[in-house]
């Protein structure tokens, strides 16, 4: 299920296949795993990722920046000046240079047209809302079970999304 340029979306999502959904689920089960056992593999040391959101910080940045810090990446958090009425070059100027910067990009609060927008120049992974409330994986995260808190759960699958696309 890697794919270079990846855009989740809460709203318009494309439907994974059961094959993703159950890749997506053993890698997430693999990470509930290892964090039971207090062995969390750093399997993103050295990655850089962006944290590009339009509000302070609230429980999805602090989700989005806890998986990732704890497989090992940096995460920038980065206010958005982006609108939907932004100049096209301005879009692009801002994903190409998120692209050269980043491994990958997390949006939250973004229009998601705009979201698309990014993802289309960015040439890396861009996440619309991946930590979010209402993004498909907090679904995917009530599939493992209660052997780990249910923000755990969503944690690990954030993880497992990260990994997926770029670990």
């Amino acid at each position: 299920m890697r794919l270079p340029n990846q855009i989740r979306e809460p709203e318009d999502a494309p439907q994974l296949s059961p094959l993703d959904v159950a890749s997506l689920l053993c890698r997430a089960r693999i990470l509930q795993r290892a964090a039971l056992a207090g062995a969390m593999p750093r399997l993103l040391r050295g990655k850089n990722l962006g944290l590009l959101c339009e509000t302070r910080s609230d429980e999805a940045q602090a989700l989005f920046r806890s998986a990732a810090e704890e497989l090992g990446a940096h995460v920038a958090t980065m206010p958005s000046s982006l609108s939907l009425e932004s100049a096209p070059q301005e879009v692009q100027h801002t994903a190409r240079m998120l692209g050269r910067l980043y491994e990958a990009v997390e949006c939250q609060g973004l229009d998601s047209a705009l979201v698309r927008q990014i993802g289309q120049h960015a040439g890396i992974p861009v996440f619309d809302g991946v930590a979010m409330e209402g993004h498909p994986a907090v679904q995917l995260a009530e599939l493992l079970g209660d052997k780990t808190l249910p923000a755990d759960n969503r944690r690990f699958m954030v993880q497992a999304m990260l990994l997926e696309s770029i670990g």
